[in-house]
């Protein structure tokens, strides 16, 4: 399979995930009020309904303008430290997508891993501080290394929604760095980072509907 993504596929996919992040609202809740102050599911639900709200928009926009504009509506629709992390990874991806009007393999990879720099630059963050990091740090490694080994779309994909998996799974045992979670005695330890959890969503959702 080679897959290309132009801006009604993308379009496509943020309506699954805002499905899938709905579905989700009372599991994400009771985590983010354990490790944090349980307000994650109201504003990362509450960024990808006003992208589904303005969908027409969206679907009007080239590739990498769709992304920018993603980027300006959850800044100015998310509050706290989710809306600038999710703004400015996507805004950051614009700047890689440039002018192409669709994404292959090769191009996808290099957009996560900008929207990943652009979130541990602007948080100030790195791999195992416990956020939404640990998901896609592994995620985006996994498939660089599929893809270096000539693996096909499908195989560097899949590998790519296994590292998500496992990155997030990772988090459970680990100590929290940033967040409200590391202000606790325990620093979160024992469970699962809410943030890492709804970025491993996203990331399976979009693998699952590009092997669909």
């Amino acid at each position: 399979m080679n897959i290309k993504i132009t801006s009604k596929e993308y379009v496509e996919y943020i309506e699954l995930v805002t499905k899938k992040i709905e579905e989700n609202k009372d599991y994400i809740t009771k985590l983010d009020s354990i490790t944090g102050d349980g307000d994650h599911w109201v504003n990362i639900n509450m960024g990808f309904q006003k992208l589904v709200e303005n969908k027409e928009l969206l679907l009007s926009l080239k590739l990498g303008d769709m992304f920018k504009k993603i980027g300006m509506l959850i800044m100015s629709t998310v509050g706290g430290s989710s809306g600038v992390l999710y703004g400015s990874a996507f805004i950051g991806a614009a700047k890689t997508i440039g002018d192409k009007e669709e994404m292959d393999i090769n191009l996808l990879c290099d957009v996560l891993e900008a929207e990943l720099n652009a979130i541990m630059e602007r948080g100030n963050a790195k791999p195992n501080f416990k956020t939404m990091i640990d998901s896609m740090y592994p995620a985006v490694n996994a498939m660089k290394d599929a893809l270096d080994k000539k693996l096909d779309d499908y195989d560097a994909l899949q590998a790519m929604k296994q590292g998500a998996i496992d990155g997030m799974n990772s988090t459970k045992d680990m100590e929290a760095v940033r967040g409200r979670a590391c202000y606790q005695p325990n620093k979160g330890v024992g469970h699962l980072d809410p943030g890492a959890v709804t970025m491993c969503y996203q990331l399976e959702v979009l693998v699952d509907y590009l092997c669909k």
